[in-house]
């Protein structure tokens, strides 16, 4: 009969045996696994290592290229735009580098008729019926609605509402009044959808220059990219337009300019405005657009077909 002695020695001799087995497996194999696993940290610490050498470097040179850009800048850009009147308009995704893509438009000479910014607001499909109801109430006697779109998109009827006041008049047509330019804005603005510059305007520009960014990803990114185009669009019936905006993919305005045969003929892109190289391109696209009548596809994506920079201005 087993007793509860034996189960006692059992249990023991058990135990036993994993104690011995550890202690023997730990020091037959303690030597070789220990120096391989040396080894390994060793290697992780200096691939690490040498990968925050590279990182540093990449960051002096990208710090370099900026001060390169920079100075030379100073040297091609003034002059370009000398007695051009140019306006801003800043999206949402593009204000980070609104105001470096604005500093080289005005050291290359052009006068800043006013800063637009178009709010969040403006571009949410969820306003699109109060965008159709402004853009009628908002008109004035010298601004009317008269050939505006009649689709029933909001940001695109409002977007050339706006571009009817921002930019100049077609030949042949008379000018929006100082008075109707700052009513229509006002409207749009007390109604949160865009802000101006120390709110005003000073007058038409010939030339606008958007501000963009990556492409939205939120449940609403597609119908907020594709009115981002439609602003572009409606500016670009008006005036000559640059899109000065981050990258070149996933939807946003200057990926589907650029794969647009249509747009990517009368509509210029930059898509590293976030940038010095970026902004200073984008004052140089501009005055290509405005001396030329020509539009350019620039930047570091692989989609920019005019390459880096368009032609140095004479």
């Amino acid at each position: 009969m087993i007793n509860f002695r034996y189960h006692v020695v059992s249990l023991t001799a058990v135990f036993l045996a994993l104690a011995i087995g550890l202690v023997v497996g730990t020091a037959a194999l303690n030597g070789p696994v220990a120096d391989s696993l040396k080894e390994q940290v060793t290697g992780l610490r200096k691939d690490n290592q040498q990968l925050r050498q590279q990182v540093n470097s990449m960051e002096k040179q990208l710090g370099l290229e900026e001060e390169f850009a920079e100075q030379v800048s100073q040297v091609v850009l003034p002059g370009t735009l000398t007695g051009r009147r140019v306006v801003v308009l800043s999206l949402p995704n593009g204000r980070d580098h609104t105001e470096g893509v604005l500093k080289k438009i005005q050291q290359a000479g052009a006068t800043i008729t006013g800063r637009v910014d178009l709010q969040d607001k403006f571009i949410n499909p969820d306003n699109n019926s109060n965008l159709l109801e402004l853009a009628v109430t908002a008109a004035r006697p010298t601004a009317q609605t008269t050939g505006l779109p009649g689709n029933g998109h909001g940001v695109e009827t409002s977007s050339a509402l706006l571009a009817s006041v921002l930019l100049d008049r077609p030949q042949g047509v008379a000018p929006v009044s100082d008075a109707d330019r700052r009513a229509v804005l006002a409207a749009y603005n007390n109604a949160g959808y865009l802000t101006t510059d120390d709110n005003k305007v000073t007058g038409s520009a010939e030339a606008v220059v958007v501000v963009s960014g990556q492409p939205y990803v939120d449940k609403d990114s597609e119908k907020r990219d594709e009115s981002v185009v439609k602003i572009a669009e409606q500016f670009d019936r008006t005036g000559s337009i640059v899109v000065s905006g981050n990258g070149s993919v996933g939807g946003n305005v200057v990926s589907v300019v650029r794969g647009d045969p249509v747009l990517s003929q009368t509509i210029s892109t930059v898509d590293n405005a976030n940038t010095v190289q970026g902004q200073f391109v984008s004052s140089l696209a501009l005055a290509q657009q405005l001396t030329e009548k020509k539009a350019g596809q620039y930047g570091v994506g692989d989609n920019a077909a005019s390459g880096l920079l368009p032609r140095l201005p004479q």
